[in-house]
């Protein structure tokens, strides 16, 4: 594993060569697009950490937890990862923060503690996810790639929870 990345490099050497390619030009160009597509994602990453601010200090996430509690129960999933499961897709350091906080109160290898971890270890920041996509192409329709994501993550941990029943 250790040779990977010389051997990456190598390889690169030697196609830019066989290819007659200005090794160097091509690095400033790729550099030069992703410094504006850095700046292009500004606005958007803005937006998304705004909306998330604004959802935790406002208690609404903590509001949404409880009124989504009889479902997420009845479906296997533990009323104590119900905020986790509502920040996940929003926030990945909130969520981590959230999944330390599991940890030191339920421990790592308790039931709770393991759907956390699968439920963290198989989900993404949506949001982030697809400010970042969604500002780069022409599709700006986020609304369907969106909601399949957020379906997707509600049914990965039903069976992530159940799966851990298996476990435990």
């Amino acid at each position: 594993m250790s040779y990977l990345i010389p051997i990456v490099l190598i390889s690169t050497f030697t196609i830019s060569v066989i290819k007659k390619i200005n090794l160097f030009d091509s690095l400033v160009e790729g550099i030069s697009e992703a410094v504006k597509l850095t700046i292009q994602l500004i606005p958007y990453l803005c937006a998304v950490f705004i909306a998330i601010e604004l959802l935790r200090v406002s208690g609404a996430s903590e509001l949404i937890a409880k009124v989504v509690s009889p479902i997420f129960t009845y479906l296997g999933i533990p009323k104590e990862l119900i905020e986790l499961l509502v920040i996940r897709p929003l926030s990945g350091s909130g969520s981590i923060a959230m999944l330390e906080n599991i940890y030191k109160t339920y421990g790592a290898d308790s039931y709770v503690g393991l759907c956390a971890s699968v439920i963290m270890g198989s989900t993404e920041t949506i949001f982030y996810v697809s400010a970042v996509y969604f500002s780069v192409t022409e599709d700006k329709k986020t609304g369907v790639a969106v909601a399949i994501s957020l379906i997707a993550t509600f049914i990965g941990a039903v069976v992530a929870c159940a799966l851990c029943r298996f476990i435990t």
